[in-house]
């Protein structure tokens, strides 16, 4: 892998990570379109290349931390302060930091169960570029409609065990190649009545833990297995400082779009990517 590869890679998965428009599968159309071009990276499917992926992608939290800087410090001082005034005083109903912190382990929690059960089914049933065209287009609608919902009545103190787990099952969809995470999460909240600000602001908090054990158990499974020539450590870098800087626009521009309303920016868009693969522009490549 070159430099310059390197650099298209980690934009790639900065911008799309949390534009709502799959960030996963244009990272590996990009990648094939680079081999087809004649690039000698390894293909997407190898140990090599799933260890990138994950390195660009562990990238873009530093994008949510950069963005969310005050939330999270917030959120984890508060955390830490309801819990040992609980711990002396056992009496206290829980506060709002605590709950939100439980409420978002949960959200996880579920993702993390299905995923593990439905991972390769996803993988197998829904590879083909038809079933893409459906999820891209499926997306789009989604964001569009969401566009037209009317002013929100929830607010952060409303977030309970229902809502957590509708977005821990949204997020889990996401493994279906063509659902954006990101898109998918802030959809779920916002049709289950959360606030523009907090549906987003949720769905970026528990992507946190969530890309970080994803990545692990990936990395594991990677480590395990041969094959890692073909990315140097200086492209593994470059790429997640590309991530990283790119991803901070990105996020800032979705959140912009989201609470006025825009999301249907990025229909438009998912629109237009399932045409084009629906008329088999990358037939041969992907």
């Amino acid at each position: 892998m070159t430099y310059l590869e390197a650099v298209i890679l980690g934009l790639v998965q900065g911008v799309f990570m949390f534009v709502p428009v799959s960030s996963t599968a244009h990272l590996v159309v990009t990648q094939h379109v680079m081999i087809a071009q004649g690039s000698s990276i390894p293909p997407p499917e190898s140990p090599a290349m799933i260890l990138f992926d994950l390195v660009v992608h562990l990238g873009t939290l530093v994008s949510i931390a950069v963005v969310f800087w005050k939330s999270l410090s917030a959120l984890c001082r508060a955390t830490v302060v309801e819990t040992t005034s609980r711990l002396r005083m056992p009496g206290q109903g829980m506060g709002v930091f605590s709950k939100l912190f439980l409420m978002g382990m949960l959200t996880v929690l579920v993702t993390g169960v299905l995923g593990l059960l439905f991972k390769r089914t996803f993988e197998m049933v829904f590879s083909a570029p038809q079933v893409l065209v459906v999820t891209l287009s499926l997306t789009a609608v989604l964001l569009y409609v969401t566009d037209r919902l009317p002013r929100r009545p929830l607010g952060i103190k409303s977030l309970g065990p229902r809502i957590a787990i509708v977005i821990g099952v949204a997020q889990a969809l996401a493994l279906i190649p063509g659902i954006s995470r990101s898109g998918i999460t802030i959809i779920a909240g916002l049709f289950s009545g959360l606030k523009r600000r907090w549906a987003a602001e949720y769905s970026f908090l528990v992507a946190i833990p969530t890309i970080l054990a994803a990545s692990l158990l990936q990395g594991i499974e990677v480590m395990r297995g041969a094959g890692l020539e073909g990315v140097g450590l200086g492209p593994m870098l470059v790429g997640f400082v590309v991530a990283a800087i790119s991803g901070t626009v990105a996020l800032s521009l979705v959140l912009a779009l989201l609470y006025k309303a825009q999301l249907k920016v990025f229909s438009v868009y998912l629109i237009a990517l399932a045409s084009v693969i629906g008329f088999g522009v990358f037939d041969g490549i992907i």
